[in-house]
């Protein structure tokens, strides 16, 4: 009986060996992560040696489909098994912010971070586009820092004024004349920033 148990065990787990080194293929491995390029975080994964011998030979990638980053290169590997040590080459990326993109050095923190980023809303991830302007990858900071979005800076400036001061009662008749474009470049000279989109962002 034990013996009978034993093969038993032996059985299942020479077939989970043989199911773990098991390639996909190209179609298999499209069908599970590949990337439509509609709005996901994405890469086209060739290799520098068929890159070196004229070949373009790869695959778009949706980054959000993979469970961690070990999912993710063991896929790359799995899609050129061709070759013996295939030193993988992300030829393009889509839609995560270009600080992040690495041709040939992709690790295991810009992948979550591409993670992290994909994550977001789409007026999450116009925002952070903003904010990268004038700053370095951090999303903490970003959510700290954030205030809005305003047609322009003179815009923010009447924004606070409204909430931070009583011109009629500081100025009297005189707040009329109040030069809300002077006060704006003075909030943005070195308290404010403002992208590209109209984001605003407190200076940390």
């Amino acid at each position: 009986m034990e013996e009978l148990v034993s093969n038993n065990i032996a059985s299942i787990e020479a077939q989970v060996a043989e199911e773990s080194q098991k390639v996909m293929t190209r179609a298999e491995i499209q069908d599970m992560y590949g990337s439509e390029l509609e709005g996901n975080p994405s890469v086209y994964c060739g290799t520098y040696g068929k890159y070196n011998n004229g070949s373009l030979f790869g695959l778009w990638l949706d980054i959000t489909k993979f469970n961690d980053y070990d999912e993710f290169i063991d896929v790359c590997r799995q899609l050129h098994a061709d070759e013996e040590d295939p030193e993988l080459m992300f030829q393009d990326y889509e839609c995560f912010p270009r600080e992040l993109y690495c041709e040939s050095c992709m690790g295991e923190e810009t992948f979550d971070k591409i993670l992290e980023y994909g994550e977001l809303s789409d007026d999450d991830k116009e925002a952070f586009d903003d904010f990268l302007q004038n700053n370095d990858y951090d999303m903490e900071k970003f959510h700290e820092a954030y205030v809005g979005k305003w047609d322009s800076e003179e815009d923010f400036a009447y924004h606070i004024i409204e909430e931070c001061y009583d011109l009629e009662k500081m100025m009297g008749d005189m707040a009329r004349f109040f030069d809300y474009e002077a006060f704006a470049r003075e909030l943005f000279m070195s308290d404010y920033f403002m992208g590209d989109n109209g984001h605003v962002f407190r200076n940390c």
